[in-house]
């Protein structure tokens, strides 16, 4: 019970945080839970604990990272992200006029939380053995099953043969960039938001008189950019040392 309230809190805090996912709460509370636990060398081996708070941290991850999509509209993760391209496909826009201009969308989302929970809740105890097995299923079944929902889901859309080849094109895209070690959650944040982030750049543009340095000289704006090219520096820089410390081992 200590691991699931500490993981529901971590979990929530960084939901709140933009740009984040549900990995980090999970590794997070592992690390956590392993450091608080009298006898460590059990993690690894199936310790409640390092069970426990990571999914838990995961589940309570989702609620908070609804909080500044409905609020400020920035969405925290990929997954958030897909549902704000849902939110401006029906007209919709997230931010603090949403909650007066719609308030049964905002309310119906937030009464669908109790009432999904409520749902695995009768769902989940009893048959969480049946669900356990599903993991059973051989590859070569679970495969071909995945490829036929996802391509009549795809093409019942829009009745669209393109959308299945669409489809099939970015899922070998997708394919590759995982092979090639490429992170997919910046391409679809990108892919959901450009269209947005270009007309803010260009209003802001505007505002500065077409010069970029405004974005540095004001204080939120330069400090969150700051805080950005600082954890991308270091960031390349720690990839660039790690590469370094694998090709020594090979060699040696």
């Amino acid at each position: 019970m200590k691991a699931i309230g500490r993981g529901s809190i971590l979990g929530f805090i960084i939901g709140l945080i933009p740009g984040t996912n549900s990995v980090i709460p999970t590794i997070l509370s592992y690390s956590m839970e392993k450091k608080l636990s009298k006898n460590p060398s059990r993690f690894g081996n199936g310790a409640l604990e390092g069970v426990a708070g990571p999914e838990t941290a995961n589940n309570s991850y989702c609620g908070g990272a609804l909080i500044p999509l409905l609020t400020l509209g920035i969405p925290s993760s990929p997954t958030i992200a897909v549902l704000l391209g849902a939110f401006i496909m029906h007209g919709l826009t997230p931010g603090p006029t949403l909650f007066q201009k719609n308030p049964d969308l905002v309310w119906g989302i937030i009464a669908s939380m109790f009432i999904g929970n409520a749902i695995l809740l009768i769902m989940n105890l009893p048959m969480a053995n049946l669900w356990a097995r599903i993991t059973m299923v051989p590859f070569k079944l679970l495969f071909p099953i995945i490829i036929m929902i996802t391509i009549v889901g795809t093409y019942s859309l829009n009745n669209s043969m393109f959308d299945v080849g669409a489809m099939l094109v970015f899922g070998i895209l997708g394919y590759l960039f995982k092979k090639a070690e490429i992170p997919l959650a910046p391409i679809i944040l990108t892919f959901v938001l450009g269209s947005l982030l270009e007309k803010t750049l260009l209003q802001s543009l505007t505002i500065f008189q077409g010069s970029f340095l405004g974005f540095f000289t004001r204080p939120i704006s330069g400090t969150i950019l700051s805080i950005a090219v600082i954890s991308m520096v270091f960031s390349i820089i720690s990839s660039v040392r790690n590469k370094r410390i694998i090709n020594e081992d090979v060699e040696m």
